[in-house]
């Protein structure tokens, strides 16, 4: 039996039609999941729930739904109406996306990510497991619940890459959703999660380990190498400070700074450690390292602007 993989698309990619086929194709080659992010395009509730017209047995996920974008009570009401229509295979997935874009597109300050992180989640689990919504402290309002059949089955999966929020992760959530978090440093992310699910003395059993992974999988190996490069560079030199001042923190503070437009040899290991790449053959021995590394669901995010005939590729080469 193939080994359990997930599917996404780079947030680039604006194409209703594209993703939601990308979510059809992907259970027809018998892959496990198909996972969303949310950034400045299309609502990922109301497509998840187009996804799940269509489908009848992937996984669905957002991938993720920033705690700033939504009320707790907005993202428990999406999260149960959404299991409720795949039957049972939604899975809600929380992040603290970034300070560009929830004030840049939101108009919400940014702040403490990690205390808005935990009050999301927890009243997203109270709500889905019928309970009134903990309120903040000092609230005169009387709390309220759900007018919906509890939905506890629902699992909570939380990204992040600092050490507290991958803490939280274990402390809290049912799943930890890493995005650009080095292969070779997914051991000390499992030794955060321990300590997070130590603080809750909760179970040994962890939360499982969904690492999202740039891919770019090609017949030829160099233009595969050449997509691969392309997705480093986005996130290191477009997106702000926090891919960088993370993945420096980690232990490649010099490749990060050798990083411009392209990857230059010196930084070749940044490909090794945060993607997958190649031909088909080269692409499942990395994908390989990253499942004895500690992935138990890689979720592969591939390019935008992608033919149908490239993505049917890479589903076929993974299968």
């Amino acid at each position: 039996m193939t080994a359990p993989l997930g599917f996404s698309l780079m947030p680039l990619e604006n194409r209703r039609e594209v993703l939601v086929r990308l979510a059809v194709e992907a259970e027809r080659a018998g892959h496990a999941a198909f996972y969303l992010p949310e950034t400045w395009a299309h609502d990922t509730t109301v497509l998840l729930g187009e996804v799940a017209a269509r489908t009848s047995r992937i996984e669905l996920g957002t991938g993720v739904l920033g705690v700033w974008n939504r009320s707790a009570a907005t993202i428990a009401m999406a999260a149960s109406t959404l299991d409720s229509i795949s039957g049972g295979r939604f899975a809600l997935g929380l992040g603290a996306s970034t300070a560009q874009l929830v004030e840049g597109l939101h108009d919400v300050p940014y702040s403490a990510p990690v205390d808005r992180m935990r009050r999301v989640l927890t009243q997203v689990r109270a709500l889905l497991k019928g309970e009134r919504v903990p309120l903040a402290p000092g609230t005169a309002a009387r709390a309220l619940r759900l007018n919906l059949p509890p939905a506890p089955r629902v699992p909570i999966h939380l990204a992040g890459l600092s050490p507290e929020t991958v803490r939280l992760a274990g402390e809290l959530a049912d799943g930890w959703m890493p995005f650009l978090y080095p292969r070779s440093r997914l051991h000390e992310g499992t030794a955060l999660l321990r300590e997070g699910r130590a603080r809750a003395g909760a179970p040994a059993e962890l939360p499982r380990i969904l690492p999202s992974i740039p891919t770019v999988v090609a017949a030829d190996g160099a233009e595969a190498r050449t997509g691969a490069a392309w997705f480093v560079a986005f996130y290191l030199t477009s997106m702000g400070p926090f891919y960088p001042r993370t993945i420096s923190r980690l232990g490649f503070e010099r490749e990060v700074q050798a990083v411009t437009a392209v990857v230059p040899q010196e930084a070749e290991v940044l490909l090794e450690e945060l993607t997958v790449y190649g031909t088909p053959d080269e692409a499942r021995a990395r994908l390989a390292r990253w499942r004895q590394a500690g992935a138990e669901l890689p979720i592969l995010l591939l390019p935008p602007q992608l033919e149908p005939a490239q993505i049917d590729f890479t589903l076929s080469a993974l299968s």
